[in-house]
């Protein structure tokens, strides 16, 4: 019998997982392992830093429900990838970290890269092994798999010495099964409690979150909207679950919502700082939290009922026990005609922005040229500061998982990364990432990376010439002796680094040239970068009202 190599026992334990992908940076010792995956015929994508392949397996992760796979060298690569560690981790998303690292025969002897890579990434992860022997691989990477799923979803990470990924074994390793993680419904006294909260309610709201797309809820939650007719509010991430066009959705008037709704039902959304920890709900308002994960009840604002349990589960448990809508004309409802208003008025207002032939172009000018020349299953990957703050409020989803941005984590850089795992998965569908200038450089190079997978990428780099805000060129030579923190070098041709890796760039300054290269790089099915240069803002006080707690 042909002996094989520990890297071939890896490769063979991560096809018995269903891995479709593996997305990762080769060297020593690992270019061993990524020969072996693509023999398995398991996709390699290549990418120019550890940071960006690692948060392309955390968007893996969360838009398959399947764990996303990072291969990454010893050392200095884990601790590079250690960035979509974390961000999987806090996001309750599935992912495993794999690591090269020195032969365990010169550990301690100061070895080339050598670090305490499992040490490092314990706190970090749910599981974080090395194995035994190369017998043992399967078993650890079969744990590392399950952990990443069950319960709670998070991050794994798996050590492998040289050693052991170079060396043989004689005979075949019994591959590990895959594990299919038990889901649970909740109480039934407890669904019972919330649905009588529900029925006495005058002013509900749904709060639709992440973890309801997560948990592909979708189905559930907009059965559960018709039914009880309740305004709904997504957050970011949550948009599409319920469609944003449904009459129900508040998003339009997200300020009144909060504070104005009697009982609240959380749907897979934390009371972090996306909902302002809770401090603009009303001070009476009692709170319905279902989520799978029983440590995140009362967390900030105490829970009259929580609900544990797999979402799909007990939305439907909740759907079931409720007799119908809130009041039997939910358009006479005060609460719902108020709402209503705001978001008209709001919307007029948001509207005024749209149609502005103000030069060089606002955000809110540039997105409508956008806006309206996105298919309706389009993925949106939303990265950058201002760019991203403004976006939420601005393009609408019909359909779930097809808004991606920073997350609950909040860390810039993870939009190339975005994107290339979530054109690698809806391979049928366009994905457009619209990114700030300062953003965008964390990853720039990564178009080399999308231009060498073939992945027909739509970036808009939304260039204001600075961190939240820039300098014109006259400001920035006026001031270049003692440049603003938040400033970078005045209308950067990022244009030009596509065209240099392969890609079509185009360069626009007003909204019918952005509007003829958004046209031509959705036909197109090449990369197409657009870097479009909007006001750059001046020196102003920075204001981040989407932080606010009041």
């Amino acid at each position: 019998m042909a002996s094989l190599s520990g890297a071939q026992v890896l490769a063979q334990a991560l096809k018995q997982q269903g891995v479709q992908v593996v997305f990762g940076i080769v060297g020593i010792p690992v270019v061993e392992i990524a020969e072996a995956i693509q023999a398995e015929g398991i996709k390699f994508i290549g990418f120019r830093n550890e940071q960006s392949c690692s948060y392309a397996a955390s968007a893996w992760g969360y838009l398959t429900q399947q764990p996303g796979v990072c291969l990454a060298v010893s050392g200095p690569g884990v601790v590079h990838a250690l960035a979509g560690v974390v961000h999987s981790q806090v996001n309750t998303w599935p992912m495993v970290l794999i690591g090269g690292a020195c032969e365990t025969t010169l550990e301690g002897a100061g070895a080339f890269q050598e670090f305490r890579q499992v040490e490092m990434c314990r706190p970090y992860t749910k599981y974080a092994a090395r194995p035994a022997t190369i017998g043992h691989i399967p078993a650890v990477v079969e744990r590392a798999f399950t952990c990443a799923v069950a319960g709670r979803p998070g991050a794994s990470y798996i050590d492998l010495p040289a050693d052991m990924i170079q060396g043989q074994v004689s005979q075949a390793v019994d591959p590990a099964p895959r594990f299919a993680p038990a889901v649970g419904m909740a109480d039934a006294a407890a669904v019972a409690r919330a649905a009588a909260l529900l029925a006495a309610a005058k002013s509900p709201l749904l709060v639709v979150g992440k973890g309801a797309a997560y948990a592909r809820a979708e189905a559930q939650i907009r059965a559960l909207v018709d039914k009880y007719q309740a305004p709904f509010l997504p957050t970011p991430m949550g948009k599409g679950v319920v469609p944003d066009d449904h009459p129900r959705n508040a998003s339009s008037a997200r300020s009144a919502a909060l504070a104005g709704a009697d009982v609240i039902v959380l749907l897979g959304a934390r009371v972090n700082w996306l909902l302002h920890f809770g401090r603009r709900f009303a001070p009476t308002a009692k709170l319905i939290q279902i989520d799978v994960c029983p440590e995140e009840m009362g967390v900030n604002v105490p829970v009259a009922v929580g609900l544990v349990g797999h979402l799909p589960l007990v939305v439907q448990q909740l759907t079931d026990a409720l007799a119908g809508p809130f009041v039997a004309d939910p358009e006479g409802s005060e609460f719902v005609r108020g709402l209503a208003a705001q978001g008209r008025k709001n919307a007029e207002r948001q509207n005024e922005r749209y149609l502005s032939d103000e030069l060089p172009m606002s955000y809110y000018r540039a997105f409508a040229e956008i806006k309206r020349r996105l298919p309706e299953d389009v993925v949106l990957v939303s990265e950058g500061a201002n760019t991203m703050d403004i976006a939420r409020t601005v393009f609408d989803f019909q359909l779930p998982r097809r808004r991606l941005d920073c997350a609950t984590f909040a860390n810039m850089g993870v939009g190339m990364g975005y994107a290339i795992a979530a054109q690698s998965f809806y391979v049928g569908s366009r994905v457009v990432a619209v990114v700030g200038d300062s953003a965008f450089g964390f990853s720039a190079m990564e178009l080399e990376t999308a231009v060498r997978a073939r992945l027909p990428l739509v970036v808009v780099v939304i260039n204001n010439s600075g961190i939240y805000f820039g300098l014109d060129q006259e400001q920035y030579e006026e001031r270049r002796d003692v440049l603003p923190s938040t400033a970078l070098t005045p209308e950067v041709r990022y244009e030009l680094i596509a065209e240099a890796v392969g890609a079509k760039g185009y360069l626009v300054r007003t909204p019918e040239e952005l509007g003829g290269a958004m046209d031509a790089a959705l036909k197109s099915d090449g990369l197409s970068l657009i870097n479009c240069l909007i006001k750059p803002g001046g020196q102003q006080k920075l204001d981040f009202k989407w932080m606010a707690t009041k």
